[in-house]
């Protein structure tokens, strides 16, 4: 019996103690958490009863040049619900649905959605947002953002693109310098107890956001209006599918204008700018929305056709395989093995030096150079001359030359690649590629950004793009300046000289795919002034109706654009 009481309080003794070293452990731990990790544990308690809402950074701008803004911001609203906070749900429904021109069925579905916040709409105008606000409707909360907004509606278009409804860049130079202008979005946070509602006396705690920097371009807002006026002016009088005109510094490459007409309204990116819109169903919506948002100038290539007897020549002349003086014999085609390859000039052009040929044009002529170089030096000068790479211009969506393999060129083949056939590039290809043949022989990268500032003004950041010298000698380049000079004073590029000035120039005239559909594409690239260029512009008119020859319907284009352009930067008269 004694045994017994003595292990029962043994017992006793060591469930005492246990309890004692539970008690003592939790005591310790309280202590150690209400003293030394009384800070972290507050926070995790906050977070659990803490709602976020989002506040937009307002995007950096996009200017000009000369600092016109192309795009800006403007305040709007972003419109909020907290179920829990809901006192009258019914209310809010009618007013949210009368205010946002919205159905009552969308706006219930959102009022109804047991979620910590459901935005009901975003991009609100502010005048509807402060109407909303003074409605004083518990459970609605009116967040003041901002919004995309394109002062100058379609000018340039393609080239600056346009934002989601994030603010993020989604095409053009919004996306490409989404890194700049973007800034950081900031944060509305507000307590609420374990149902949900907010507690009145903790007020709102605010992130504030942080403003993106803005993205100085070479763009030149008189110079885009100028060749835009230009080329609506064409397309309607040739009742064209498109006209896309550039203008850039061959020199460094930046770009001075990109025009793609049709162009279309940035501020209502999603309405077509075409006629046909009835009928569609939404896949062919959107491939023609796709087609719109597309930048030809860059995306599409097409067979240059006789502009490209700038980068034959070149080629030649650098080979020593033909000199100024040397004769040649048109009469009308050449024969390449068994293939009859005519002359536009069906009647042949007669004897004539190499320089009457390049201002006339000839096509024989020129598939004498191409045989003279043969497939695989001629290969070789299209990677010597970039032709082969892309651009490496500051836009997205740029395609490569589509070009026969080496050992895929023939004798005919050879043939048409050298008048311009065959093959396909992109307009800004083309412009770069002869900007780099003129400036004395550097291959410059066309960009459109120039330096990154804050707000104040200060330089964030300046952009500097790949150049390679040496493409050509610098007598290389004299003599094609030279030459394409003769091409508009006295040759097939009459119709692109500008009085008081000395231009350079080529046309040309394409035809396209299936060529049994009698298509063409019209253009001229152009220059000036001819000895020391200082802007270079190319104008590419698709599918012109009646007359479709480079020199009589595009060279005109170029030559009302120059009489602008010229004068207003600063270039001197040729005398």
């Amino acid at each position: 019996m004694k045994r017994i009481r003595t292990f029962q309080k043994k017992k006793m003794l060591v469930m005492v103690l246990i309890i004692l070293g539970v008690l003592v452990f939790l005591t310790g731990r309280l202590t150690w958490i209400m003293i030394f990790r009384s800070d972290f544990y507050g926070q995790k308690a906050e977070d659990l009863h803490e709602r976020e809402r989002s506040i937009k950074a307002a995007r950096g701008e996009i200017l000009d040049r000369n600092g016109v803004v192309l795009a800006s911001n403007q305040s709007v609203c972003t419109i909020s619900v907290i179920h829990a906070q809901i006192e009258d749900a019914e209310t809010v429904i009618r007013v949210l649905s009368e205010e946002l021109d919205m159905s009552e069925d969308a706006v219930r579905e959102r009022v109804e959605k047991v979620n910590s916040i459901e935005r009901v709409r975003t991009n609100v105008s502010k005048e509807t947002g402060d109407a909303i606000l003074a409605c004083d409707l518990a459970g609605v909360k009116v967040d003041v953002d901002y919004k995309r907004y394109y002062p100058c509606d379609e000018l340039a278009s393609r080239v600056i693109g346009f934002t989601g409804s994030d603010n993020q860049g989604i095409l053009g130079l919004e996306v490409m310098y989404d890194e700049y202008l973007s800034g950081t979005a900031g944060k509305i946070l507000t307590l609420t107890d374990a149902s949900g509602i907010e507690i009145e006396a903790a007020g709102e705690r605010r992130q504030e956001p942080v403003s993106g920097d803005n993205l100085v371009t070479s763009l030149d807002y008189n110079i885009q209006c100028y060749a835009q006026q230009a080329a609506e002016t064409v397309l309607e009088e040739k009742e064209a599918d498109a006209v896309s005109v550039i203008l850039m510094n061959p020199q460094n490459g930046e770009i001075f204008a990109m025009v793609n007409v049709p162009e279309y309204n940035l501020n209502d990116p999603f309405t077509l700018n075409t006629d046909i819109t009835e009928g569609l169903t939404d896949e062919e919506e959107q491939d023609l929305l796709n087609e719109m948002w597309r930048n030809p100038s860059v995306s599409d290539t097409y067979e240059p056709g006789s502009t490209f007897k700038v980068i034959t020549t070149a080629a030649a002349l650098e080979e020593s395989l033909v000199s100024l003086d040397e004769t040649f014999y048109c009469p009308g085609y050449k024969l390449v093995e068994d293939r009859k390859i005519r002359c536009h000039k069906t009647a042949g052009h007669g004897s004539e030096t190499f320089t009457e040929a390049i201002m006339n044009s000839c096509n024989p002529v020129f598939i004498e150079l191409g045989l003279r170089l043969g497939a695989a030096v001629f290969y070789d000068y299209f990677e010597q001359f970039g032709l082969l790479e892309k651009t490496g211009v500051d836009l997205p969506g740029e395609a490569a030359t589509i070009m026969h393999a080496e050992d895929a060129i023939g004798q005919v083949e050879l043939a048409t690649i050298a008048f311009g056939q065959s093959f396909q590039i992109t307009p800004l290809q083309l412009i770069t590629t002869v900007s780099s043949l003129i400036n004395g022989g550097t291959r410059i990268t066309p960009h459109f950004g120039v330096r990154v500032e804050d707000a104040d003004g200060e330089v964030v950041e300046t952009f500097s793009f790949a150049e390679e010298e040496n493409l050509v000698s610098g007598e290389t380049s004299e003599t094609l300046r030279y030459l394409l000079e003769k091409v508009v004073s006295e040759g097939t590029g009459k119709n692109g000289a500008v009085e008081g000035y000395s231009v350079g120039g080529k046309t040309a005239t394409s035809q396209t795919l299936p060529r049994s559909e009698n298509q063409y594409i019209s253009s001229f690239i152009g220059f000036a002034p001819a000895d020391d260029p200082q802007v270079i512009g190319l104008v590419v008119i698709y599918h012109p109706q009646g007359t479709y020859y480079g020199g009589t319907v595009a060279a005109p284009v170029m030559q009302e654009i120059f009489e602008d352009v010229l004068p207003y930067l600063g270039v001197e008269h040729s005398g």
